[in-house]
């Protein structure tokens, strides 16, 4: 190759460019690049990635100013996966000229856009599963298609009523679903010309206070066999945690990310406390089963500053409140419904980190982050079978940490 470091740089470039473009979702969300790995050399599979949360402030009544510091608080996300796409490089990209505009342009259209789909697709495919069954709010009826703007609407109301903030919102559904409600309601989508100019890949129109994207990488929910639940006498609720117990299921197992709610529990304003009029809704994190503990989302938080449930009139919960009641779950048994989303991009976070270098050589490795996305290629040789390799990797983490800003929007079975 005639230069290969200004080759490799050139493939970390374009790589990195449709890593930013390409995934309709990862591009929505919180990004957040943990910079630590790149002043101690690089992290590796298992690796923990550091998360900064949402700043938080409260406000005081009265004349007298009281003030609060600004603080970042960090999380870790644990779970740190690495993914990668690798091909072998023939003849003729080891001569590419690297100084010819139309010689890169073909390289990368041909070569390196491909490589970027394959690898963003499934790591956005992963995120979006576990952004959905990490959100426990529903809007919509599950069984009729959405043709209006009443699902939008509810997903909206439930935003607002947990204080999600008003500015960058986003809705993303398959394009069946968007069919259907284009079909429904022609008008649903009038995007101004300010707004067109801005377009991004998948985006389709703002509506209800939202952008709306296209995304076929929807999570579907396939509901298990029983949705006929109660919990048990014994329903281990504990304040801070998300334990429960089930009773009376038939079937081996729950949906995990299923959605249900707890006859006589209700959802409250997050600040005031005052009852809403919407029972509280819950998503299955493991467990499900009739026999052993199962966890819930959001965790149950009785009292203080962080209640999250209350009586129909806004009264505190004891844990005895949910003994031996009825659960009622999103949708009917054995049916698949794929999930919509609305949420505010702080909802959920995608963080990437350098990873350890393999090479010290920069002919061989080299890293790149722009706007919250790290990756790193490599190319070497394999003396073997007289050939060199190249790989292009992705060191990533998610979490959720605000579900409370997400809404699911479900419609007709699939």
């Amino acid at each position: 190759m005639a230069n290969t470091l200004k080759f490799i740089d050139m493939v970390a470039n374009e790589a990195l460019k449709y890593a930013h473009e390409k995934p309709v979702f990862i591009g929505t969300v919180d990004r957040q690049y943990d910079d630590y790995y790149a002043k101690q050399g690089g992290g590796k599979i298992g690796s923990t990635l550091r998360v900064k949360s949402p700043r938080m402030f409260q406000s005081t009544r009265g004349r007298s100013l009281v003030t609060s510091d600004i603080e970042d608080v960090t999380q870790t996300i644990t779970l740190a996966t690495q993914d990668h796409v690798g091909i072998v490089l023939n003849s003729k990209e080891m001569t590419l000229d690297t100084t010819s505009p139309r010689e890169v342009d073909r390289f990368s259209r041909e070569t390196v856009q491909p490589m970027m789909s394959a690898l963003t697709s499934r790591i956005e495919s992963d995120f979006i599963a576990f952004a959905t069954k990490a959100t426990a709010q529903v809007a919509g009826t599950a069984g009729t298609a959405i043709t209006d703007s009443t699902a939008p609407g509810q997903a909206r109301t439930f935003l607002n009523q947990s204080l999600a903030p008003h500015d960058k919102r986003i809705a993303m559904t398959n394009s069946k679903t968007m069919a259907q409600m284009v079909a429904g309601r022609d008008s649903f989508f009038n995007p101004s010309a300010e707004i067109s100019n801005q377009y991004k890949e998948g985006m389709v129109g703002r509506n209800a206070m939202a952008d709306w994207y296209e995304n076929e990488k929807m999570w579907t929910l396939a509901n298990g066999s029983d949705v006929t639940t109660s919990t048990a006498a014994d329903a281990k609720v504990v304040h801070g945690t998300g334990g429960l117990n089930f009773a009376a299921t038939t079937a081996a197992q729950a949906a995990i990310g299923g959605v249900f709610t707890i006859a006589g529990v209700y959802d409250c304003h997050p600040e005031t406390k005052a009852a809403y009029a919407n029972p509280k809704q819950f998503t299955l994190v493991s467990g499900g089963a009739t026999s052993g503990d199962s966890v819930v989302s959001p965790a149950i938080y009785l009292t203080g500053a962080r209640r999250n449930v209350g009586s129909a009139t806004g009264a505190e919960l004891t844990a005895a409140d949910f003994n031996a009641q009825v659960m009622t779950w999103v949708g009917s048994a054995s049916t698949s419904y794929v999930q919509s989303l609305m949420y505010h991009p702080q909802a959920f976070q995608f963080v990437t980190a350098d990873l350890e270098p393999i090479s010290e050589n920069p002919n061989e490795f080299t890293r790149k982050s722009f706007d919250g996305l790290s990756l790193s290629v490599a190319i070497m040789g394999d003396i073997r079978n007289y050939e060199r390799i190249m790989r292009i990797d992705i060191l990533y983490g998610f979490a959720a940490l605000r579900p409370e800003w997400a809404v699911r929007m479900i419609g007709s079975a699939n």
